[in-house]
């Protein structure tokens, strides 16, 4: 039983990661962080996106939390959960890259889903790719998405309201 509440707190913390994500996504990448996130949003051809840069920032997160977590930082005793939420962290990481930068944008892997969740997945982050600019979008979580059909539905309120520019590729 002495696995059970640190396997709760690493699951926990994957799933909070998935608002966190979903949170800072929507408020900072679409917000006062759209330099980082911008070439994110368009065509290039490197490699690397200045979007990458935000891995830095979970990467940071995850450390802190192993540091806090550690048995003696600078001479305090350690917060236990520390390690714990940081491994959480770590896994969301782990998630992500595989999910978005790999299902998704294709970045380390090709394979395109026929069916099930994965398509789902891919089909909204398509609609969120849908907007031009950081204004309006939806779909900001990277694991959880919803219905492509509802998506669609809402870029489409959204471009009659003026508050998104949308590619007509999209059919919104």
């Amino acid at each position: 039983m002495d696995w059970l509440l640190p396997t709760l707190i690493v699951v926990l913390t994957v799933l909070a990661m998935e608002f966190v994500a979903w949170s800072s996504h929507k408020y900072v990448m679409h917000g006062f962080g759209w330099a980082w996130h911008r070439d994110h949003h368009e065509p290039h051809d490197g490699f690397l996106e200045k979007n990458d840069l935000y891995a830095l920032v979970g990467a940071a997160m995850s450390i802190s939390m192993f540091a806090i977590g550690s048995p003696m930082i600078m001479g305090v005793d350690a917060w236990w959960p520390g390690t714990w939420i940081g491994l959480g962290v770590l896994a969301y990481g782990i998630i992500y890259t595989l999910v978005h930068d790999g299902l998704v944008h294709q970045r380390w892997f090709r394979w395109v889903p026929k069916r099930g969740y994965a398509k789902r997945l891919v089909q909204a982050h398509k609609l969120h790719h849908a907007t031009i600019g950081k204004e309006g979008g939806v779909s900001f979580g990277f694991v959880f998405a919803r219905d492509p059909a509802k998506l669609k539905a809402e870029l489409k309120r959204q471009r009659e309201a003026g508050i998104a520019v949308v590619r007509e590729s999209v059919g919104a």
